[in-house]
């Protein structure tokens, strides 16, 4: 693992924002891993931290404005757009499809970075850049903290993580028989 990674994930571990147990995901799958960023988000440092090591990793990746997913990606992406100087939106569900409200708007050819906490498989990522192309903008690229698939999941525009991990993710007809006896929780991300 290499530096920028072990000291993401003493990151986590130390704001206890990795969590073990029995966890059904936004997915749909079940996981005995739970990477609950907001645990990370009462450490306002290790937020400024995240944020520094994430935009360091964007290179020369030209946007103007950052784009994040309500709940997740709304503190990293205030964060990544403060230190960018860029403007900072966001996405919320509305009839369980993600929007931009509260007079969020995107300029014709306006180039948009997203930034999430946590992909999995990535459905709001792709939900997002279907978003930023109806509204005109154009997706400059993804930066999420961590990438659960250990970048197998991809997209049509460039993406970076700081942590590339891959626990094991089952279907809810598949879970094995030892996580099957944890109590499952979902704890929201």
């Amino acid at each position: 693992m290499d530096p920028i990674q072990s000291e993401v994930l003493d990151i986590f571990t130390r704001t206890r924002a990795l969590l073990r147990g029995h966890f059904v995901l936004r997915s749909g799958l079940h996981s005995g891993h739970y990477f609950q960023c907001a645990q990370v988000c009462q450490d306002l440092a290790a937020v400024t931290r995240l944020a520094e090591l994430l935009v360091a990793r964007l290179g020369g990746l030209s946007f103007t404005t950052v784009l994040a997913p309500a709940m997740g990606g709304l503190v990293i992406g205030q964060e990544v757009a403060r230190q960018t100087k860029m403007r900072y939106i966001f996405a919320e569900k509305e009839n369980n499809v993600l929007v931009l409200r509260r007079g969020f708007t995107l300029a014709p050819g306006e180039r948009v970075l997203i930034v999430e906490d946590v992909v999995t498989r990535g459905g709001r990522v792709v939900e997002c850049l279907n978003l930023i192309r109806a509204a005109g903008g154009l997706p400059a690229g993804v930066a999420m903290l961590v990438d659960r698939s250990a970048g197998t999941t991809r997209f049509d525009v460039s993406a970076v993580s700081l942590l590339e991990l891959s626990f094991p993710t089952y279907p809810a007809d598949q879970v094995p028989e030892a996580l099957a006896k944890i109590a499952i929780e979902k704890p929201g991300s």
